[in-house]
């Protein structure tokens, strides 16, 4: 009867999973490492997708044409360097010259806050003591995408006049007005009164918390007058639809020239998008899946020698049954892969294992730490299989060979 070679291949791969019923402890131990180093991948992949998807939910949140300006590059910092620490604060003149003389700039806005510690928001009993305030311009709620909820927003005309008045973010109204309308009333935010016009809408949080949601807006004069010696300007500029690349290249070179940086000098000031924080956090996070793969594939190697050991004992065990096959007829190729085939199904199945074990401990973060998104992407599902796979084809090639060797006559007399 001639063999096929799919019927050798089913034939070799049913030996190989008879093998490892029969030594199921023994096949546990050894693809312990390929389970583990194939479930921290798909772990770390898992959080990875699920950060990057809410990363870019956030950044576009705040405008795909909105361009962000500070006097250092606005996004993920690790740490400012001297330079960076000793520029000098954006100007409202500054703003308005972008407003005045960058066409494809459509809105400007400004806003104004001071460094410090958290600001404490009151009202009647209630205390909110993270509260972030500020001072922008009315064309803030525009170019950031903000969405009023109830109310009204304050206008140019509140703005000029330096009326008292707020508008205030989701967890405000949450945690300081719980089953009650805000609109009307009176709050004090850092020992001052202001009169709630407005609410927004809930925006997407970042890990679970987002700032702009505890915001406690007044209008850019009403902050001047009360704080005259607050100079950190935030400039948020909205570019013409199609125009972002080159509103950023005129206000770049705008600022240039308002700030006196000479041509061999950095800009003195940064200019970010949503795209470009985008970008940012990926390369930053790609860095750490990198290192984590890494890690993860000393496992992986640990496993991979624990398999070439194994089959090694393997081929010692089963020194006469492999006589036997070649006294009937089997070529060396057939005891190859024979032996081939047992090392990558039993990788294959600690890969098995690992991505199931990946998978639950992605539901399990997503179900109790709802902050920390995760979702498993296929293509780590894929990899991890596949790495699985090759690590036993790598390292089974050493046994399999050895076997394929063996004199049929010596190898009939071994006891």
């Amino acid at each position: 009867m001639v063999t096929t070679p799919r019927h050798s291949v089913r034939e070799n791969l049913l030996l190989a999973l008879d093998t490892l019923r029969t030594h199921k402890f023994r096949a546990f131990l050894t693809i312990l490492g390929v389970l583990i180093g194939t479930a921290t991948v798909i772990g770390v992949a898992s959080i990875f997708k699920g950060l990057d998807q809410q990363m870019v939910e956030v950044a576009e949140g705040f405008g795909t044409r909105t361009l962000f300006i500070y006097k250092f590059e606005p996004g993920i910092k690790f740490h400012l360097s001297r330079e960076e620490r000793l520029r000098k604060p954006l100007t409202y003149e500054q703003a308005m010259a972008i407003k005045e003389d960058c066409p494809t700039v459509e809105s400007v806005a400004l806003e104004i806050f001071t460094w410090g510690p958290a600001v404490v928001a009151k009202y009647k009993g209630q205390e909110m003591l993270d509260t972030n305030f500020l001072g922008a311009t009315p064309e803030d709620f525009q170019n950031i995408n903000a969405d009023l909820k109830d109310g009204r927003l304050y206008t140019n005309v509140d703005d000029l006049h330096r009326t008292d008045v707020a508008v205030v973010g989701a967890d405000v109204v949450q945690r300081l007005f719980e089953g009650e309308d805000p609109i009307g009333k009176e709050i004090q935010v850092d020992g001052h009164s202001f009169q709630v016009i407005g609410t927004l809408g809930k925006r997407k949080a970042f890990l679970g918390d987002n700032g702009n949601d505890r915001v406690v807006y007044i209008p850019y004069f009403t902050y001047k007058k009360l704080y005259p010696k607050a100079k950190e300007n935030f400039i948020a500029a909205l570019a013409f639809p199609g125009k972002t690349d080159q509103a950023k290249d005129e206000v770049a070179g705008l600022l240039r020239r308002l700030r006196n940086d000479k041509p061999s000098d950095p800009n003195s000031f940064g200019i970010a998008t949503a795209e470009s924080i985008v970008s940012q956090f990926r390369d930053i996070m790609g860095m750490i899946v990198l290192v984590t793969v890494v890690i993860s594939s000393i496992g992986l190697l640990v496993g991979g020698i624990g398999v070439m050991n194994i089959m090694l004992v393997s081929v010692t065990e089963r020194t006469r049954e492999i006589g036997v096959r070649k006294a009937i007829g089997a070529r060396r190729s057939d005891i190859t892969w024979q032996f081939l085939l047992e090392a990558m199904t039993l990788t294959g199945s600690g890969g098995v294992l690992g991505i199931l074990a990946g998978v639950t401990l992605s539901f399990l973060i997503r179900t109790f730490v709802p902050s920390l998104p995760s979702t498993v992407p296929a293509w780590a599902v894929v990899m991890g299989f596949v790495a699985s796979v090759s690590i036993g084809l790598f390292f089974g090639i050493w046994p399999a060979v050895k076997a394929s060797r063996l004199d049929p006559i010596v190898a009939l007399h071994y006891e």
